[in-house]
């Protein structure tokens, strides 16, 4: 496991991902010149931070990364790994690899929640990783770090990733934007649940990450597109109502003056891959469960020869507390991960017991 890491750019998310790194365990030291990190890990300058660091970390305005990486490119090495947090991928992606190329181990990530996601133990808090065929062995250690510190890797090219965020957090920074601009802060007590969520996409924006609205889309290379087809949408929608409202209505649907339902179920390219994920580890589970299964019969058919019993009180309980322990040091619910392994004991005690039967 990656136990070093060094932060470039300490503001409300780097410093965030420092105490979230630190509380996994992994040494961490900052620098940033507009702020000063906490004295344990302050560094005196970039090139100090990053010196003896297993990970860069690379938490800069999206304009100000390529100088970031040409300050401490003389003092990197092979050994260590880069990444930038952008929320952007295109861009930074390009800079990395011109700048660092094949020789040091760069990998493109963004993760996808902010200070205020952190702080709450919101869950599952996601990250993008960007393959890199220069460094696979770079992005598999990425991803198993981010997998250690509690968070959820996903895997998008830096295209696909931009596309994905120019239609859904850079739309909702500008709508975002258009509200609060307008002075619409949806802030009544006779709002109704519908309008809850817009009020809780402002209130993230402005708490998590408000910063971020000119990145978005000023470097995303999509946004400007998606502007264009919702104030399209927008325009088309205000006259129809302009022509109703100056016209006779009929009883008639008109589907200009509706919305429509929501489909049974929705999807995204994003959500497809993480069911893909977990259908994947699904699979894999099933086979672990089968292996374990063999090796229950094994235990049993022991147990059988020396005179024990199927079931063992201590040592299901000694397990149990074991499993317990680690759900916790994950960040699982011990309570349901206990559960879980209690459905897995007794599954292996019916295949003890129908060996020993078949067998007997």
């Amino acid at each position: 496991m990656i136990t070093t890491a060094a932060i470039l750019g300490f503001g409300r998310f780097g410093a965030a991902l420092a105490e979230r790194l630190r509380e996994a365990g992994v040494a961490v030291k900052a620098f940033d010149p507009a702020v000063t990190p906490p004295p344990d890990c302050v560094a005196a300058s970039a090139v100090d931070a990053v010196q003896d660091a297993e990970l860069v970390i690379l938490a800069v305005p999206v304009p100000a990364l390529g100088d970031v990486v040409q300050e401490i490119r003389s003092t990197l090495t092979s050994r260590q790994i880069v990444i930038d947090v952008a929320s952007v991928k295109s861009g930074p992606s390009a800079v990395l690899e011109n700048l660092l190329g094949t020789e040091i181990p760069w990998v493109a990530t963004h993760p996808l929640f902010g200070p205020i996601s952190l702080a709450r133990g919101e869950r599952p808090v996601q990250v993008v990783v960007c393959p890199n065929l220069q460094h696979p062995d770079a992005v598999d250690t990425v991803c198993e770090f981010f997998w250690e510190v509690g968070f959820d890797p996903v895997s998008l090219d830096p295209e696909e990733h931009d596309r994905e965020m120019a239609a859904t957090h850079a739309l909702a920074f500008f709508i975002a934007k258009g509200f609060l601009d307008a002075e619409i802060h949806l802030q009544s007590e006779y709002a109704p649940p519908s309008v809850w969520g817009m009020r809780r996409m402002l209130e993230s924006v402005r708490a998590d990450a408000g910063q971020l609205y000119a990145t978005l889309q000023l470097d995303n290379p999509y946004s400007a597109q998606a502007r264009r087809r919702l104030l399209n949408a927008l325009t088309n929608a205000d006259h129809n109502l302009r022509n109703a409202a100056s016209s006779t209505r009929t009883s008639g649907e008109d589907s200009s003056l509706s919305i429509p339902a929501a489909p049974a179920e929705l999807s995204s390219p994003l959500l497809d891959k993480a069911r893909d994920g977990i259908d994947e580890i699904d699979r894999e589970l099933v086979a672990l469960l089968a292996r374990r299964a063999q090796l229950s019969k094994r235990a049993g058919r022991v147990k059988a020869e020396i005179g024990h019993g199927v079931r063992d009180p201590q040592r299901e309980a000694s397990l149990l507390e074991e499993r317990r322990a680690m759900a916790q040091k994950l960040g699982l619910d011990a309570d349901a991960v206990e559960e879980v392994f209690q459905s897995i004991l007794c599954l292996s005690r019916d295949f003890q017991s129908k060996d020993l039967k078949d067998n007997s």
